[in-house]
Protein backbone atom coordinates (compact mmCIF):
# COMPACT_ATOMS: atom_id res chain seq x y z
CA UNK A 1 0.00 0.00 0.00
CA UNK A 2 1.53 3.29 -1.05
CA UNK A 3 0.96 6.60 0.70
CA UNK A 4 -0.43 4.90 3.79
CA UNK A 5 -1.36 6.53 7.10
CA UNK A 6 -1.57 4.47 10.29
CA UNK A 7 -4.32 5.45 12.74
CA UNK A 8 -4.47 4.51 16.43
CA UNK A 9 -7.76 4.67 18.40
CA UNK A 10 -8.23 6.07 21.89
CA UNK A 11 -10.73 5.93 24.73
CA UNK A 12 -13.99 4.22 23.79
CA UNK A 13 -12.32 1.52 21.70
CA UNK A 14 -11.77 -0.86 24.61
CA UNK A 15 -13.43 -4.27 24.67
CA UNK A 16 -13.27 -7.49 26.63
CA UNK A 17 -10.47 -9.83 25.57
CA UNK A 18 -8.65 -7.18 23.58
CA UNK A 19 -5.07 -8.00 22.66
CA UNK A 20 -5.14 -11.52 24.07
CA UNK A 21 -4.82 -13.27 20.68
CA UNK A 22 -1.66 -11.30 19.83
CA UNK A 23 -0.13 -11.80 23.29
CA UNK A 24 -0.69 -15.55 23.22
CA UNK A 25 0.89 -15.69 19.77
CA UNK A 26 3.90 -13.47 20.50
CA UNK A 27 6.29 -13.60 23.45
CA UNK A 28 7.28 -9.97 22.75
CA UNK A 29 3.62 -8.88 23.00
CA UNK A 30 3.09 -10.75 26.27
CA UNK A 31 6.22 -9.10 27.68
CA UNK A 32 4.78 -5.68 26.86
CA UNK A 33 1.60 -6.53 28.79
CA UNK A 34 3.74 -7.53 31.77
CA UNK A 35 5.74 -4.29 31.50
CA UNK A 36 2.50 -2.29 31.36
CA UNK A 37 1.26 -4.04 34.51
CA UNK A 38 4.52 -3.33 36.31
CA UNK A 39 4.61 0.33 35.23
CA UNK A 40 0.94 1.01 35.97
CA UNK A 41 0.70 -1.20 39.06
CA UNK A 42 -2.57 -2.61 37.68
CA UNK A 43 -3.70 -6.19 36.83
CA UNK A 44 -4.50 -5.26 33.23
CA UNK A 45 -4.76 -8.78 31.80
CA UNK A 46 -7.17 -9.83 34.56
CA UNK A 47 -9.32 -6.75 33.92
CA UNK A 48 -9.53 -7.10 30.13
CA UNK A 49 -9.14 -10.85 29.59
CA UNK A 50 -10.88 -12.44 32.57
CA UNK A 51 -13.63 -9.95 33.38
CA UNK A 52 -16.56 -8.48 31.51
CA UNK A 53 -17.06 -5.50 33.84
CA UNK A 54 -17.55 -2.64 31.36
CA UNK A 55 -17.27 0.01 34.09
CA UNK A 56 -13.86 -1.22 35.24
CA UNK A 57 -12.72 -1.58 31.62
CA UNK A 58 -13.83 2.00 30.90
CA UNK A 59 -11.97 3.42 33.93
CA UNK A 60 -9.40 5.71 32.38
CA UNK A 61 -6.70 4.54 34.82
CA UNK A 62 -6.98 0.97 33.51
CA UNK A 63 -7.90 1.81 29.94
CA UNK A 64 -5.03 4.08 29.01
CA UNK A 65 -2.14 1.64 29.57
CA UNK A 66 -4.17 -1.39 28.40
CA UNK A 67 -5.40 0.10 25.11
CA UNK A 68 -1.92 1.44 24.39
CA UNK A 69 -0.48 -2.09 24.76
CA UNK A 70 -3.14 -3.48 22.41
CA UNK A 71 -2.40 -0.82 19.79
CA UNK A 72 1.37 -1.27 20.04
CA UNK A 73 1.39 -5.08 20.01
CA UNK A 74 -0.85 -5.09 16.92
CA UNK A 75 1.51 -2.57 15.33
CA UNK A 76 4.55 -4.74 16.17
CA UNK A 77 2.91 -7.63 14.30
CA UNK A 78 1.94 -5.44 11.34
CA UNK A 79 5.01 -3.19 11.01
CA UNK A 80 7.02 -5.50 8.77
CA UNK A 81 4.14 -5.69 6.26
CA UNK A 82 3.87 -2.03 5.30
CA UNK A 83 5.80 1.25 5.18
CA UNK A 84 3.57 4.14 6.24
CA UNK A 85 4.30 7.73 5.26
CA UNK A 86 2.66 9.06 8.43
CA UNK A 87 0.55 8.23 11.45
CA UNK A 88 -1.94 9.78 13.84
CA UNK A 89 -3.82 8.77 16.96
CA UNK A 90 -7.10 10.00 18.39
CA UNK A 91 -6.57 11.57 21.84
CA UNK A 92 -5.00 8.72 23.89
CA UNK A 93 -4.16 7.05 20.57
CA UNK A 94 -1.68 9.82 19.82
CA UNK A 95 0.68 8.22 22.35
CA UNK A 96 0.57 4.98 20.35
CA UNK A 97 1.48 7.03 17.28
CA UNK A 98 4.44 8.56 19.12
CA UNK A 99 5.70 5.07 20.03
CA UNK A 100 5.05 3.56 16.58
CA UNK A 101 6.98 6.37 14.88
CA UNK A 102 9.92 5.93 17.27
CA UNK A 103 9.53 9.31 19.00
CA UNK A 104 9.18 7.58 22.39
CA UNK A 105 10.06 4.04 23.49
CA UNK A 106 7.18 1.69 24.36
CA UNK A 107 8.25 1.83 28.03
CA UNK A 108 8.29 5.65 28.11
CA UNK A 109 4.92 5.68 26.37
CA UNK A 110 3.43 3.31 28.95
CA UNK A 111 4.79 5.45 31.79
CA UNK A 112 3.17 8.53 30.27
CA UNK A 113 -0.23 6.99 29.56
CA UNK A 114 -0.36 5.38 33.01
CA UNK A 115 0.27 8.80 34.56
CA UNK A 116 -2.15 10.46 32.12
CA UNK A 117 -4.87 7.97 33.09
CA UNK A 118 -4.42 8.69 36.80
CA UNK A 119 -4.31 12.46 36.27
CA UNK A 120 -7.43 12.47 34.10
CA UNK A 121 -9.32 10.29 36.59
CA UNK A 122 -8.41 12.62 39.46
CA UNK A 123 -8.60 15.95 37.61
CA UNK A 124 -12.16 16.79 38.65
CA UNK A 125 -12.76 15.49 42.21
CA UNK A 126 -15.79 17.77 42.65
CA UNK A 127 -17.45 16.51 39.47
CA UNK A 128 -17.82 19.96 37.91
CA UNK A 129 -17.04 18.95 34.33
CA UNK A 130 -19.02 17.06 31.74
CA UNK A 131 -19.07 16.12 28.06
CA UNK A 132 -21.71 15.34 25.45
CA UNK A 133 -21.63 13.93 21.94
CA UNK A 134 -23.33 16.12 19.33
CA UNK A 135 -24.70 14.48 16.17
CA UNK A 136 -26.41 15.66 12.98
CA UNK A 137 -25.17 19.26 13.07
CA UNK A 138 -22.51 20.93 10.93
CA UNK A 139 -19.28 22.19 12.43
CA UNK A 140 -20.10 25.90 12.18
CA UNK A 141 -23.49 25.33 13.86
CA UNK A 142 -21.91 23.40 16.75
CA UNK A 143 -19.27 26.12 17.19
CA UNK A 144 -21.97 28.81 17.16
CA UNK A 145 -24.02 26.96 19.84
CA UNK A 146 -20.95 26.49 22.05
CA UNK A 147 -19.97 30.17 21.76
CA UNK A 148 -23.51 31.35 22.46
CA UNK A 149 -23.97 29.06 25.50
CA UNK A 150 -20.57 30.02 26.95
CA UNK A 151 -21.44 33.72 26.63
CA UNK A 152 -24.98 33.42 28.02
CA UNK A 153 -24.03 31.22 31.00
CA UNK A 154 -20.58 32.63 31.74
CA UNK A 155 -19.43 28.99 31.98
CA UNK A 156 -16.62 27.22 30.14
CA UNK A 157 -17.65 25.23 27.07
CA UNK A 158 -15.63 24.18 24.01
CA UNK A 159 -15.85 21.76 21.10
CA UNK A 160 -13.48 19.08 22.41
CA UNK A 161 -13.57 16.59 19.51
CA UNK A 162 -14.07 17.40 15.83
CA UNK A 163 -14.58 13.76 14.80
CA UNK A 164 -16.50 13.90 11.52
CA UNK A 165 -18.54 16.59 9.74
CA UNK A 166 -21.63 15.35 11.65
CA UNK A 167 -20.07 14.09 14.92
CA UNK A 168 -18.61 16.33 17.60
CA UNK A 169 -18.05 16.25 21.35
CA UNK A 170 -18.52 19.29 23.60
CA UNK A 171 -16.73 19.66 26.92
CA UNK A 172 -16.97 22.09 29.82
CA UNK A 173 -18.80 22.63 33.09
CA UNK A 174 -21.84 20.41 33.65
CA UNK A 175 -24.08 23.50 33.72
CA UNK A 176 -22.79 24.65 30.33
CA UNK A 177 -23.17 21.18 28.79
CA UNK A 178 -26.73 20.95 30.16
CA UNK A 179 -27.56 24.40 28.76
CA UNK A 180 -26.24 23.39 25.33
CA UNK A 181 -28.58 20.37 25.01
CA UNK A 182 -31.83 22.31 24.29
CA UNK A 183 -29.95 24.66 21.94
CA UNK A 184 -28.67 21.63 19.99
CA UNK A 185 -32.17 20.10 19.83
CA UNK A 186 -33.62 23.42 18.63
CA UNK A 187 -31.29 23.20 15.64
CA UNK A 188 -32.43 19.60 14.89
CA UNK A 189 -29.26 18.09 16.32
CA UNK A 190 -28.88 15.29 18.83
CA UNK A 191 -26.98 15.56 22.13
CA UNK A 192 -25.95 12.57 24.24
CA UNK A 193 -24.26 13.12 27.63
CA UNK A 194 -21.13 10.97 28.02
CA UNK A 195 -20.21 8.97 31.12
CA UNK A 196 -16.83 10.55 31.82
CA UNK A 197 -15.01 11.64 34.97
CA UNK A 198 -14.30 15.19 33.79
CA UNK A 199 -14.28 17.74 30.99
CA UNK A 200 -11.52 16.17 28.89
CA UNK A 201 -9.79 18.20 26.18
CA UNK A 202 -10.82 21.46 27.80
CA UNK A 203 -9.04 24.08 29.95
CA UNK A 204 -10.62 22.42 33.02
CA UNK A 205 -7.80 19.85 32.64
CA UNK A 206 -5.09 22.49 33.05
CA UNK A 207 -3.77 21.25 36.44
CA UNK A 208 -3.51 17.69 35.13
CA UNK A 209 -1.86 18.96 31.94
CA UNK A 210 0.68 20.92 33.98
CA UNK A 211 1.62 17.83 35.98
CA UNK A 212 1.87 15.69 32.85
CA UNK A 213 4.10 18.33 31.22
CA UNK A 214 6.73 17.70 33.89
CA UNK A 215 6.85 14.00 32.95
CA UNK A 216 6.90 14.82 29.22
CA UNK A 217 10.00 16.97 29.77
CA UNK A 218 11.89 14.04 31.31
CA UNK A 219 11.45 11.74 28.30
CA UNK A 220 13.81 11.47 25.31
CA UNK A 221 11.95 12.79 22.26
CA UNK A 222 13.43 11.39 19.05
CA UNK A 223 12.87 12.48 15.48
CA UNK A 224 9.93 10.41 14.12
CA UNK A 225 10.64 7.83 11.42
CA UNK A 226 7.53 9.14 9.65
CA UNK A 227 5.38 12.22 10.23
CA UNK A 228 2.98 12.32 13.18
CA UNK A 229 -0.17 14.38 12.62
CA UNK A 230 -0.96 16.30 15.81
CA UNK A 231 -4.42 16.36 17.42
CA UNK A 232 -3.81 19.98 18.43
CA UNK A 233 -3.08 21.33 14.94
CA UNK A 234 -4.25 18.56 12.59
CA UNK A 235 -0.93 18.99 10.76
CA UNK A 236 2.14 16.83 10.11
CA UNK A 237 5.00 17.19 12.59
CA UNK A 238 8.47 15.83 11.83
CA UNK A 239 10.58 16.70 14.88
CA UNK A 240 10.53 15.45 18.44
CA UNK A 241 10.75 18.83 20.20
CA UNK A 242 7.60 20.12 18.48
CA UNK A 243 5.76 16.90 19.32
CA UNK A 244 6.75 17.27 22.97
CA UNK A 245 5.44 20.86 23.12
CA UNK A 246 2.19 19.86 21.43
CA UNK A 247 1.80 16.93 23.86
CA UNK A 248 1.96 19.43 26.74
CA UNK A 249 -1.23 21.14 25.57
CA UNK A 250 -3.04 18.15 24.07
CA UNK A 251 -5.05 17.49 27.22
CA UNK A 252 -6.50 21.03 27.25
CA UNK A 253 -6.93 21.35 23.47
CA UNK A 254 -9.52 20.15 20.96
CA UNK A 255 -8.90 16.97 18.96
CA UNK A 256 -8.95 18.18 15.34
CA UNK A 257 -9.62 14.80 13.72
CA UNK A 258 -11.48 16.19 10.69
CA UNK A 259 -8.46 18.42 9.98
CA UNK A 260 -6.04 15.52 10.53
CA UNK A 261 -7.63 13.24 7.94
CA UNK A 262 -8.30 16.13 5.52
CA UNK A 263 -4.66 17.26 5.72
CA UNK A 264 -3.43 13.69 5.24
CA UNK A 265 -5.53 13.49 2.07
CA UNK A 266 -4.22 16.86 0.86
CA UNK A 267 -0.67 15.67 1.60
CA UNK A 268 -1.13 12.63 -0.65
CA UNK A 269 -2.37 9.85 1.64
CA UNK A 270 -4.66 7.44 -0.21
CA UNK A 271 -4.74 4.50 2.20
CA UNK A 272 -5.61 4.44 5.91
CA UNK A 273 -4.94 1.48 8.22
CA UNK A 274 -6.43 1.63 11.70
CA UNK A 275 -4.44 -0.41 14.23
CA UNK A 276 -6.45 -1.18 17.37
CA UNK A 277 -9.75 -2.65 18.60
CA UNK A 278 -13.24 -1.97 17.17
CA UNK A 279 -12.46 -0.02 13.98
CA UNK A 280 -13.93 3.26 15.28
CA UNK A 281 -11.55 5.59 13.44
CA UNK A 282 -11.75 3.78 10.12
CA UNK A 283 -15.51 4.46 10.12
CA UNK A 284 -14.77 8.17 10.52
CA UNK A 285 -12.52 8.47 7.44
CA UNK A 286 -15.22 8.12 4.77
CA UNK A 287 -17.54 10.92 5.98
CA UNK A 288 -14.54 13.25 6.33
CA UNK A 289 -13.35 12.54 2.79
CA UNK A 290 -16.89 12.79 1.38
CA UNK A 291 -17.07 16.35 2.71
CA UNK A 292 -13.93 17.44 0.81
CA UNK A 293 -15.01 15.81 -1.64
CA UNK A 294 -12.25 13.30 -2.42
CA UNK A 295 -12.30 12.51 -6.15
CA UNK A 296 -9.63 9.79 -6.31
CA UNK A 297 -9.96 6.25 -5.01
CA UNK A 298 -8.77 5.42 -1.49
CA UNK A 299 -8.78 2.45 0.87
CA UNK A 300 -9.56 2.17 4.57
CA UNK A 301 -8.72 -0.99 6.53
CA UNK A 302 -9.22 -1.81 10.22
CA UNK A 303 -6.68 -4.20 11.75
CA UNK A 304 -8.12 -5.15 15.11
CA UNK A 305 -6.95 -8.73 15.70
CA UNK A 306 -4.14 -11.20 15.02
CA UNK A 307 -6.32 -12.76 12.30
CA UNK A 308 -6.64 -9.33 10.61
CA UNK A 309 -2.86 -8.87 10.77
CA UNK A 310 -2.26 -12.25 9.17
CA UNK A 311 -4.82 -11.52 6.44
CA UNK A 312 -3.27 -8.13 5.70
CA UNK A 313 -1.66 -7.87 2.28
Amino acid sequence: MSNTAILFPGQGSQEAGMGRDVAEHSKEAMELWKKAEKISGLPLRAIYWESDDATVMADTRNLQPALTVVNLTLWQELASRLSPVCCAGHSLGEYSALAASGVLSPEETLELVSLRGRLMADADPDGKGGMAAVLKLKRDVVEEVVKSVAESTGELLIVANHNTPAQFVISGTKDAVAAAVPAIKERKGRAMPLAVSGAFHSPLMKNAAHELAGALEKMSWNRPRFAVYSNVTGKAVTDGESLRELAKVQMISSVLWIDTVTNQWNDGVRSWVEVGPKGTLSRMVKPILEAIPAEEEYTVVAVSSLEAVQAFA
